[in-house]
């Protein structure tokens, strides 16, 4: 079995279906986020803060490339941003890589990330009609190297059951 890797805008799902997919499986789950936050001693908000996004952007490169070198199979969860830089979206056609988009409505995007838009570095001081800009805007900005995965699942009205059976459906395709 490959690499799962799950990619989409942050709000899209990917760590909690990471981690429902990854028990279903027997698979360990981990997220790129939380690698580089226990890598580099600092939070996301922290390194952007303090280091800056290019160097943020340079260590989750790194950080990424790390994890499809291991030997080791898992799903791993990226930052929403990992494809959109540095090459990352090149990896996603690895052959020891299954790569998932997670395709997630803007609104439903906006009503989960709405809440906790003061600890994600790129939302701050947004309202409800900025954060919904700013995501489509997004969004079409990162469509090509979202769309390097092998496959799409568009997760509207899905429950977390459904897309992990979904996404359980390409393991031997």
């Amino acid at each position: 079995m490959k690499k799962i890797i799950l990619l989409g805008y942050m709000g899209s799902g990917k760590s909690t279906i990471g981690k429902k997919l990854a028990e279903v499986h027997q698979l360990e789950h981990r997220d790129l986020d939380e690698i580089i936050e226990k890598k580099e001693g600092n939070s996301i908000s922290e390194i952007f803060s303090q280091r800056g996004e290019l160097y943020f952007r340079k260590q989750e490169h790194l950080y990424f490339k790390e994890q499809l070198d291991s030997s080791e199979r898992f799903v791993l969860s990226l930052g929403g941003g990992t494809p959109c830089y540095a090459q990352n979206h090149l990896f996603l056609q690895n052959e020891n890589v299954l790569s998932i988009y997670l395709k997630t409505p803007i609104e439903t995007i906006v009503k989960r990330i709405q809440n906790s838009a003061h600890i994600r570095p790129l939302l701050q001081n947004k309202n409800t009609e900025e954060l919904s800009e700013y995501v489509a805007m997004h969004l079409f900005d990162r469509s090509f190297f979202y769309h390097q995965a092998h496959h799409v699942v568009n997760t509207d009205g899905k429950s977390v059951d459904q897309l992990v059976a979904e996404i359980g459906s390409y393991f031997d395709k």
